[in-house]
C-alpha cells in the first residue's frame, strides 16, 4: 500500500531540516521571457536571499520588507572596472529596481528577492552568472527547477495544490473566458468546496466509527437508522460531485477551444468566411470548385472565447478519389464539432443535394449546435430571402431565426453572425448561467477514480451490512480529496506531476 504523508507533518519536517544542520538551497531564475525586453525580472528565494542582496549591492544593511529601491548591482568576484576608481574591487553590472519580501510574507513563504533589471540579454546573463558564483557549501545557491517557487509556496502552506494549479492555468490563459475559469481555483474557491466535501465525508466516517466502537450499546434499529442516514448523505455528495464534474467538462471546452466546423457544398464561401473571422488570409479562396481538399484547423479568439475553426472540403457527389476522401473527413469533422456552421451559396440553392442530406442528419443530432448561413446575400432580393427562409426552415426542420444571411464580399451580416455565435458559445460552455470552472486533469481523475469509487465501495458493503468495510470505502474518498488539495500526499509522485508543468521562475 502506498504511504501518504500529511501536509502538516511534511511541512514540519521540511522546516525542521532548515533549522538544523540541513541548509535549504536558495534558488533563482529569470521569471520573464528569455529575450530582449524593457525589463527582465530575476527572482531569488531562500535563506541566502539577504546575503545575495548585500553581495550584489555592496550594502552593509539588510533590505527592507516590501520597499522598492533603486540599486547598483556589482560583481565583486571579477576584474574591477577602472571607472569605479583605482581601489575598486567590484564591477558594475546594472542599475535596477530591487524588491525584497521577508519570510513568511512572500509568495514562496521564504525570503524572496526580485531584481527588476534592464532587459538586455547580456545584462540578464551576467547577473545570473554572478548570482551563481555566490554559491558555497555552507550557503547553497542554484538555478530553480520548473515550478519550484510555487512548490515552495505549497510546502510553506501559502497555497494548496488546487490554488497552485489554478495559478499555472491562469499563466497559460489565452482568452478572457480562460482567465475567468482559472480564477476560481487560484482564489481558493475550489479548495473551499473540496474541503467542505472532505468534512462531510469525515463526519460520516465518524458516525460509522461510533457504531463500530460502541455497536453493542445500540439496538439493531438504531444501527440501521444511522447507517441509512450516512447512505443518504453519501448519495447527496455523490450527486454533487457528479454534477460538478459535468460542469468542469463543459468548462474544459474553454481551455481546449470550442470546435467549429464550416461545412457546405463547393464554392459556398467557407474559406472566405474563415478568413473574415480570422481577419487574415488563412485559407485559399478560389472560384474553382473543390479548392479545399482536406480539413484545416485555425485557432481564433472570438468574443473572449478560444475557438478552433475547421475549414472542410465541399460536400457533393464526386468520383475523384482525393476529393471523396476530403468529403469523408469533412463529414467526420462535423460530427465531432461543438458547433456546425452550415453554409449555402444564395446563387445555387438546390434543395436536393448530398450536402443537404448530411445537414439534415446533423440538425437531427440533438447533441450538436447547428446554424444555417446563406452566403452571397448581396446577389438576392428581399423577396427571395423570405422564400429561402420558408423553404429551408421546413426542409431542415429549424426555426427561421436560426437562418442568417451574410455576404463575405460585402461584409454584410458578419456582426450579427458573431453575436449569434457568442450566444452559442455561452450555451456550449454553460457560461451564460455561471462562471466557468476549471481543475487539472489530475484532479478530475482523482475525483472519478478515487472519490466516487470510494462511494461505490461504501454502497457495495452497505448492501452486505458490513459497516467496517463500508467505512473503509469512505476513507478512500477522503484520501482522494486529500491528494487533490495536498492534505494527504505522496510527496514524490504527486508533487512531481503537478510542478513539472510549471514554467521556470514560477
Amino acid at each position: 500500500m502506498r504511504q501518504f504523508l500529511h501536509l502538516r507533518k511534511f511541512s514540519s519536517c521540511f522546516s525542521c531540516k532548515q533549522s538544523t544542520n540541513y541548509a535549504a538551497p536558495t534558488v533563482y531564475a529569470l521569471s520573464t521571457a528569455p529575450a530582449r525586453a524593457a525589463i527582465g525580472v530575476i527572482r531569488i528565494t531562500g535563506p541566502a536571499s539577504k546575503k545575495i542582496f548585500t553581495k550584489l549591492t555592496g550594502s552593509s544593511s539588510s533590505p527592507q520588507h516590501r520597499v522598492a529601491s533603486v540599486r547598483k548591482i556589482y560583481d565583486t568576484l571579477s576584474t574591477p572596472d577602472p571607472s569605479e576608481g583605482r581601489n575598486s574591487k567590484k564591477l558594475l553590472l546594472d542599475e535596477c529596481l530591487v524588491l525584497f519580501f521577508q519570510s513568511p510574507n512572500s509568495y514562496t513563504g521564504d525570503d524572496l528577492l526580485e531584481l527588476h533589471l534592464h532587459g538586455g540579454v547580456a545584462v540578464i546573463n551576467r547577473v545570473m552568472s554572478t548570482i551563481g558564483k555566490l554559491h558555497s557549501p555552507v550557503s547553497p545557491i542554484r538555478l530553480a527547477e520548473p515550478g519550484e517557487f510555487s512548490k515552495r509556496a505549497f510546502q510553506n502552506q501559502r497555497f494548496d495544490l488546487t490554488e497552485v494549479e489554478g495559478i499555472n492555468t491562469l499563466i497559460h490563459a489565452e482568452t478572457e473566458m480562460q482567465r475567468i475559469s482559472a480564477l476560481s481555483s487560484m482564489k481558493g474557491e475550489t479548495n473551499i468546496l473540496f474541503n467542505q466535501w472532505r468534512e462531510r465525508i469525515l463526519k460520516n466516517i465518524a458516525l460509522l466509527t461510533t457504531v463500530i466502537d460502541f455497536g453493542e450499546d445500540h439496538d439493531i434499529d438504531e444501527v440501521n437508522d444511522l447507517f441509512g442516514h450516512v447512505a443518504v448523505d453519501v448519495l447527496d455528495l455523490q450527486k454533487e460531485i457528479e454534477d460538478y464534474l459535468i460542469k468542469v467538462k463543459r468548462s474544459q471546452v474553454l481551455l481546449d477551444g470550442i470546435k467549429i466546423t464550416l461545412i457546405g457544398p463547393p464554392n459556398a464561401g467557407k474559406s472566405s468566411l474563415l478568413n473574415i473571422l480570422a481577419q487574415d488570409d488563412r485559407a485559399i479562396v478560389s472560384s474553382i470548385a473543390g479548392t479545399t481538399r482536406d480539413a484545416m484547423d485555425v485557432p481564433l479568439n472570438i468574443s473572449g472565447y478560444k475557438i478552433v475553426v475547421g475549414d472542410t472540403a465541399g460536400i457533393r457527389a464526386s468520383t475523384d478519389e482525393i476529393e471523396k476522401e476530403g468529403i469523408k473527413r469533412a463529414k467526420k469533422k462535423s460530427m465531432e464539432a461543438d458547433i456546425n456552421i452550415l453554409i449555402l451559396p444564395a446563387d445555387e440553392l438546390n434543395t436536393e443535394t448530398e450536402f443537404l442530406s448530411h445537414a439534415l442528419s446533423l440538425v437531427n443530432n440533438s447533441d450538436k449546435e447547428n446554424m444555417l448561413i446563406i452566403n452571397k446575400s448581396d446577389l438576392i432580393s428581399v423577396e427571395m430571402r423570405k422564400e429561402i427562409l420558408s423553404v429551408f426552415s421546413e426542409k431542415l426542420s429549424i426555426p427561421q431565426e436560426s437562418i442568417l444571411f451574410i455576404s463575405c464580399t460585402e461584409n454584410e451580416g458578419i456582426d450579427k453572425l458573431v453575436g449569434n455565435l457568442t450566444a452559442r458559445f455561452e450555451k456550449v460552455t454553460n457560461s451564460d448561467k455561471e462562471d466557468p470552472i476549471s481543475i487539472s486533469k489530475r484532479a478530475k481523475e482523482i475525483l472519478a477514480n478515487d472519490v466516487l469509487y470510494g462511494f461505490s465501495e461504501f454502497y457495495k458493503f452497505k448492501e452486505l451490512d458490513d459497516i467496517v468495510m463500508a467505512s473503509e470505502g469512505l476513507r478512500s474518498s477522503v484520501e482522494g480529496i486529500g491528494k487533490i488539495t495536498g492534505e494527504a500526499i505522496g510527496v514524490e509522485d504527486i508533487l512531481g506531476v503537478v510542478f513539472s508543468k510549471f514554467c521556470i521562475g514560477k
